[in-house]
């Protein structure tokens, strides 16, 4: 299977031919932002999924709370705009993690370090984090992981 730098540019060629314009947009700015980080760490070619993981999320993230703040503007236009936009990043994106399915990682990677405090929160964080790239908000891993070492495990 193609790695997901592929796919999007693929994805490309496909918005192009159904003269998709929200589609076209969204994945040619995807794609000059991991043209960019491929050129910031001398990656070479090919770009790891990890890495487009981390840029899709970051503007999938981006794109709601842009669409959060027109609404709040009753800018209902850019809105579905920001929201749209955000419809094709997450076609690209594996499903997102319920509360449940990260509780459950997150208690397996506690049991694998032997973490037992706050003290190993930072250890915990850094293998969920990794494990769950893309599928989780860090900030949702993070209160999960503090409520289970908060309340020893």
């Amino acid at each position: 299977m193609a790695n997901l730098a592929d796919q999007i540019t693929q994805g490309i060629k496909d918005a192009m031919r159904a003269k998709d314009k929200v589609r076209l947009a969204t994945l040619r700015d995807i794609k000059s932002k991991l043209l960019l980080e491929a050129t910031k760490e001398g990656a070479g070619d090919t770009i790891e999924d990890a890495t487009t993981l981390a840029i899709l999320s970051k503007l999938l993230k981006q794109r709601n709370e842009t669409a959060t703040l027109y609404a709040e503007q009753g800018r209902a236009d850019l809105e579905e705009e920001e929201r749209n936009q955000a419809a094709v990043i997450s076609e690209y994106l594996p499903k997102a993690l319920s509360e449940s399915e990260i509780k459950e990682k997150v208690t397996a990677i506690i049991a694998q370090t032997g973490a037992s405090s706050m003290a190993d929160m930072g250890k915990v964080m850094g293998q969920a984090s990794a494990a769950m790239a893309g599928r989780a908000d860090g900030k949702v891993i993070s209160g999960i992981v503090r409520s289970m070492l908060g309340a020893g495990g």
